[in-house]
């Protein structure tokens, strides 16, 4: 049977994009659609605006800083407006070079929502299109739990496009997207309160990590709510919302921002037709070479509910077009010692087993940790500090896991990742030469194990 494309993609996210590249180059005729923006979460409203906006809260304390170094600095005030105009600026150039990716890479662009007919016809803006291979890679939604006044809150789609920074601000959640909101807008000068239903922030996390950005976050006067929730949300006159606990207390904010959570965007897609089958958590089931329950389906990124990272999706993306037209080149994705970060202030990275997971896993553990203030405070009233952790397997002396809370952490974390993926042992991390003075070099100089 002849196709229209032997792939056609639903989605161009950063994954989606990469799939689409990557099958081309191998000779395949390609086709992505994509209904809302190029990109996906990662580019518009995810990973870079928040990295933009968490780079302008960053600002905050330096000043103070720098008049610590001898500096005389003129206080100014903060435009949210401009902050939001420049991050939209740089979005749409992302998105032109996005387009530009796929376009020199010989795949047909096609602007408007798909929806499946069957398992190998698709529909895009009236036109029906047959493909040899479907992927879908549409990504995820954020979830907003449906409780009375739902549509005053804002999620991560609103937020960066808020006309006005909020005096006050009340996040509900406690995972990457609530934190690094938190200290978005704390950073920015607003009055920030956090509520979460459970007893710690960053569940999965190492347990020593959550408590130290507890008592930073605390320290920096950010309101944290634990075992607590929001029922209903109530407008008022003058941009004013109450949002009513289900203790009886109740809160008066300029916005309620929810980061409970994303869900699979699924809406007027179709699949029934397509035969694909979704698990109970409403992700598409799929095999370990990203097949669905329709063998000529696929799926990958934030739909299959696995590791939900922009990079991790991009080696996905690589793994589907390979298996499909360059199987000689096929390499499965590792989802071991992926390293990730939390743009919160301080920043937090990791890579490798927790403390937790660890023991769990019947390891015995010897734990080298280290906290100590950062020599660009040395001079200021600024009090923060810096914390590092290693997970050491006692019978191989192997690095199980890396932990750190401060400056640049991701910077650092993502360097040590590679020692751990080429299976480093405690005795090589003290054999290597640090670079001083840095905050790093404390990672190669912890000889000493927690009692």
């Amino acid at each position: 049977m002849t196709y229209d494309f032997d792939l056609f993609v639903i989605g161009a996210g950063s994954g989606g994009v990469r799939a689409s590249r990557f099958a081309a180059s191998f000779g395949a005729k390609v086709a992505v659609a994509e209904s809302r923006y190029l990109g996906g979460t990662c580019v518009n409203v995810g990973c870079v605006p928040k990295k933009l906006l968490s780079y302008a809260a960053s600002f905050h304390d330096e000043p103070s800083i720098a008049q610590s170094f001898g500096w005389e600095l003129t206080a100014k005030s903060f435009d949210w407006t401009k902050l939001i105009n420049n991050k939209n600026t740089e979005i749409q150039r992302l998105n032109g070079i996005y387009k530009n990716l796929l376009v020199n890479s010989g795949v047909t662009l096609l602007e408007g929502h798909a929806r499946f007919v069957d398992a190998q016809h698709v529909e895009v803006n009236g036109t029906v299109y047959s493909a040899k291979h479907i992927l879908i890679t549409v990504g995820g939604w954020p979830f907003v739990p449906d409780i009375p006044g739902k549509e005053h809150a804002i999620s991560s789609n609103e937020v960066f496009y808020l006309p006005e920074q909020p005096k006050h601000i009340v996040i509900v959640g406690g995972g990457y997207i609530a934190l690094e909101f938190a200290s978005i807008f704390k950073g920015l000068g607003s009055e920030v309160e956090v509520i979460y239903r459970g007893d710690l922030f960053l569940k999965g996390f190492d347990n020593d990590v959550r408590e130290h950005l507890k008592q930073s976050f605390e320290a920096q006067g950010i309101q944290l709510r634990f075992n607590s929730t929001i029922k209903a949300i109530e407008k008022r006159a003058n941009n004013q919302f109450v949002a009513q606990l289900d203790d009886g207390q109740s809160i008066t904010t300029n916005s309620v921002f929810y980061a409970t959570g994303r869900k699979p965007m699924l809406d007027n897609l179709n699949i029934e037709a397509a035969g694909v089958a979704l698990d109970k958590r409403g992700y598409i089931q799929v095999n370990p070479h990203y097949q669905t329950s329709q063998p000529n389906v696929y799926a990958m990124g934030d739909v299959i509910g696995r590791v939900q990272l922009t990079p991790v999706a991009l080696a996905e993306g690589m793994a589907v077009a390979r298996h499909l037209f360059k199987p000689e080149q096929y390499q499965p994705v590792d989802y071991q010692l992926i390293p990730t970060a939390v743009f919160t202030l301080p920043n937090i990275s990791t890579v490798g087993l927790t403390e937790e997971q660890a023991r769990a896993q019947g390891f015995d553990v010897a734990i080298f940790e280290s906290r100590f203030r950062p020599m660009k405070l040395s001079l200021s009233a600024l009090q923060e500090r810096i914390y590092m952790k290693l997970i050491v397997d006692k019978a191989s002396d192997k690095v199980l896991g890396c932990h750190m809370v401060g400056p640049e952490a991701a910077e650092i974390i993502q360097g040590l990742a590679i020692a751990l993926k080429a299976g480093a042992t405690k005795a090589i991390f003290d054999q290597t030469v640090g670079i001083h003075p840095s905050s790093a070099e404390e990672f190669v100089t912890m000889r000493t194990e927690r009692t």
